[in-house]
């Protein structure tokens, strides 16, 4: 079958748990033959991927017809459904080369702006969208726009069966590449604007995510604690929503490190955007009422976030800074010679939707401790839950895992094994399922 996937990250352009997940389910989707067209906002030449077609929106050159086709599209989608108004101006912004101004004002025309309407009457004539950085800054939601600009140019130039979209960034680009090619749309939610941010989401965020779960062909949760949100919150019918849990890839296990850790030191890890979704207060309290108890633990808090500089100040007024590390957001190595270092990894966030994490670390047979408001807990049955309110439960908890070893062992033991099952593969097999269910419906 033949997938075009849209998608904010993929390795090495991560920043959490998206670019990890689509990168373990492209390529298990690829094993099982399936041709793959993953497109991000921004690639590097030095990006991997032998197992698809990486293409990046930024930069894409786009046929004129095709821009006029999908910019009428396009400013239909975000008008109507997500309350967004594209003003008609004397600019080309997605132009190059770029269009002299003396164009605009009745001056006499110039040498480069003959060239340019010569440029423009040639039938094969392109141009080539702003550039963008694809990242989460203040400019995300014109970057979102952009994208999704990108996608309906893509979607009338290549050849798939279905269409895949990941998250709210992507789906936009995923509705209007279904508008202009007619095939089924597949939207996966990773993460949803209430489990970032709770009871005062962003309207905005809120409306995509709206729009795109009401008129997907199908959806897929990462977990049944998310469909059951998704189902609360929006009101989408249930038989619409197919639970396929994320997974870890085995295939790193033979270049794990292998350190020794320190008998007469443990360390306590948090690894993860340190953000309200994330938990990272509940973290450094529970650090609060570890410490006196056991003052030879290290807490490590890697990542970064805007709460950040709250929970610097938090362990400053705790007076555990000597005993609280931070390290900065980690990436390759870095993170897999944390996780071999750690003596137990804490995940309290407050909403996850999954929580690939926990997985990770236990790869390096390190036990964790896990939020009961998480989707990982589904598939974890033997690992140590707690409500992420409950500081001194945590607290309590990481106690017992760091002074009582066989406990520790036994956590290892029985994860070790639901590992087994949590492969990317099974989750490949689901999701081809869910694409084999809505051809069949819409008679493709």
């Amino acid at each position: 079958m033949r997938v075009l996937m849209f998608g904010w990250e993929f390795p090495p352009h991560i920043s959490g748990g998206l670019g990890t997940a689509c990168y373990g389910l492209t390529r298990a989707l690829a094993r099982r033959g399936h041709q793959l067209i993953f497109v991000i906002p921004r690639t590097r030449s030095d990006e991997p991927a032998q197992h698809l077609r990486l293409i990046s929106a930024s930069g894409t050159p786009v046929p004129l017809s095709l821009t006029r086709a999908t910019a009428h599209a396009a400013r239909a989608l975000w008008e109507k459904r997500f309350s967004l108004r594209i003003l008609d101006a004397a600019l080309f912004p997605y132009a190059s080369p770029p269009i002299p101004s003396a164009r605009f004002h009745g001056q006499t025309p110039s040498e480069d702006s003959i060239k340019v309407r010569a440029f423009e009457q040639e039938s094969q004539s392109i141009v080539t969208l702003l550039e963008s950085e694809g990242d989460y800054g203040a400019n995300l939601m014109a970057e979102v726009y952009r994208y999704s600009q990108a996608a309906g140019a893509l979607a009338l130039r290549e050849s798939f069966d279905v269409i895949h979209a990941h998250d709210w960034m992507a789906f936009p680009a995923g509705l209007l590449a279904r508008a202009v090619s007619r095939r089924p749309l597949i939207l996966h939610v990773h993460s949803l604007e209430y489990d970032r941010s709770g009871d005062h989401p962003n309207p905005e965020i809120l409306e995509i995510e709206r729009a795109g779960l009401e008129a997907a062909d199908a959806v897929i949760a990462v977990s049944h604690y998310t469909r059951q949100m998704i189902i609360t919150r929006y009101g989408i019918a249930p038989e619409k929503i197919h639970v396929v849990h994320n997974a870890v890839s085995r295939e790193e296990a033979p270049r794990l490190y292998r350190v020794q850790r320190r008998s007469e030191e443990k360390i306590v890890l948090f690894m993860g955007r340190i953000t309200f979704q994330k938990g990272p207060d509940y973290f450094v309290e529970a650090a609060g009422l570890v410490l006196p108890r056991l003052p030879h633990v290290r807490f490590v808090m890697a990542g970064s976030g805007d709460m950040l500089p709250r929970i610097i100040q938090r362990a400053a007024q705790l007076r555990i800074g000597s005993r609280f590390h931070f390290t900065g957001f980690l990436k390759g190595p870095a993170v897999e010679r944390m996780y071999a270092l750690s003596d137990l990894y804490v995940m309290p966030s407050v909403s996850e939707p999954f929580g690939i994490a926990p997985l990770e670390a236990m790869l390096f047979d390190v036990p964790v401790l896990l939020s009961r408001q998480s989707g990982v807990s589904e598939v974890l049955r033997n690992a140590l839950t707690v409500d992420f309110w409950d500081v001194r439960e945590i607290a309590n908890k990481i106690i017992a895992v760091l002074q009582h070893p066989p406990l520790a062992n036994e956590i290892v033991r029985h994860c070790r094994e639901e590992l087994r099952a949590i492969r990317w593969d099974n989750a490949a097999e689901a999701i081809a399922s869910v694409y084999q269910t809505v051809l069949k419906r819409k008679g493709a």
